[in-house]
């Protein structure tokens, strides 16, 4: 006769993903940087959730009814319900005596944490880890790239032009291995009649960094004056250095810019320190910039001096400030007012934006008259 074995009661399974989730986590904060704290939150929100979703009777129990201990030991899981004479939502509530089985000191209308077989929640409590790993890679990665370079915002950057959009823009490649990422130059942020091919390395400077789905949105500008700042700070060693200082800037972008600089130190030409041996540094700016015409003058104190270095190259006469107004009267000679005034009124234009002052300029014999 067939010897018959009693079958041990099993216990209720127990998903042992703790270790290899934790392994994994560490791994993470490691080469990622992202807490394992920050990480158990989030698997533990997607594991409440996932099982939320997923119960047999597809009821849409509150989430603080869910509770996930996720540690090193494995993955538990218990619901939680309000300790009842009579049953009305077995979803959310249990009998009295059921939950003395359980914990013999409850008493009605007390919370009873009741253990959750989770083997059937196995497999989908390791995709939901997997995925949310995964998720929690993607977006630590979208917050070092959004990180980074919202450090780097105002600086200048050399980037690779990917591809010209046929709206004008023009989407570059910037930054180097990991935190390589893509960025748009609007066509109101380029440099008129600057042409840009697939391959061509180009300096940007770094506008915006806004955060998006699908990572960092980064905007880019040629035209902004602080392009002009950021290359003589790349060209001119003493600005580096500290020696000289940029005060001002007026820029009319692929035509004209006016900077204004002063001496941070004594016995130190600021002028010529950033044009330069043989305007090496300021042609290398020019350069860059594609041609844009460069004006560098000596920043004062005094509003009249100040006037007068900006109308360069024109020669002044004279400046004299009108009271009551942030404005001031110059004379100049009269083979000297076409220059002074510039094409179309440019010269006097930027000069006007450097200094802060609205300019009347007039020629000398006029002025004479009166």
């Amino acid at each position: 006769m067939a010897r018959t074995t009693k079958s041990k009661k099993q216990a209720a399974p127990q998903v042992d993903i703790g270790a290899e989730i934790f392994a994994s986590l560490r791994e993470l904060e490691k080469i990622k940087g992202i807490p394992v704290d920050y990480m158990v939150d989030r698997l533990k929100q997607a594991l409440t959730s996932a099982y939320r979703k997923d119960r047999e009777d597809h009821r849409d129990i509150p989430a603080e009814n869910v509770v996930v201990d996720l540690s090193e030991k494995g993955l538990f899981l218990s619901l939680l319900k309000t300790a009842v004479e009579e049953v009305e939502d077995t979803a959310l509530e249990i009998q009295i005596d059921a939950a003395r089985n359980l914990n013999p000191n409850v008493q009605v209308g007390d919370t009873v944490s009741i253990p959750v077989d989770i083997q059937k929640f196995g497999r989908i409590a390791a995709q939901t880890a997997k995925q949310v790993v995964i998720q929690g890679i993607r977006e630590a990665e979208r917050g070092v790239i959004y990180d980074s370079y919202s450090s780097k915002s105002q600086e200048l950057l050399t980037g690779t032009v990917l591809r010209v959009d046929p709206s004008g823009d023009v989407f570059i490649r910037i930054g180097q291995g990991n935190e390589q990422n893509d960025a748009v130059l609007r066509t109101s942020e380029q440099i008129p009649g600057e042409t840009y091919t697939p391959g061509q390395l180009i300096r940007v400077y770094i506008l915006e960094v806004h955060r998006a789905n699908r990572g960092p949105m980064i905007q880019v500008s040629r035209t902004h004056p602080n392009v002009v700042r950021r290359l003589f700070e790349l060209e001119t060693p003493e600005i580096a250095e500290g020696q000289v200082e940029i005060r001002n800037i007026a820029r009319e972008a692929g035509s004209r810019s006016k900077i204004a600089v002063r001496a941070a130190m004594e016995n130190v030409d600021p002028v010529g320190a950033c044009v330069g041996p043989r305007g090496g540094r300021v042609g290398a700016v020019v350069e860059e910039l594609c041609g844009e015409k460069i004006d560098i003058v000596v920043w004062s104190e005094d509003p009249c001096q100040y006037v007068k270095a900006a109308l360069s190259p024109a020669d002044v006469v004279s400046v004299s400030l009108i009271p009551g107004q942030k404005a001031c009267r110059v004379i100049v000679p009269d083979d000297q007012l076409s220059l002074a005034i510039g094409k179309e009124g440019q010269n006097a234009r930027l000069a006007a934006r450097l200094t802060g002052y609205k300019i009347d300029i007039k020629p000398q014999s006029q002025a004479e008259e009166v």
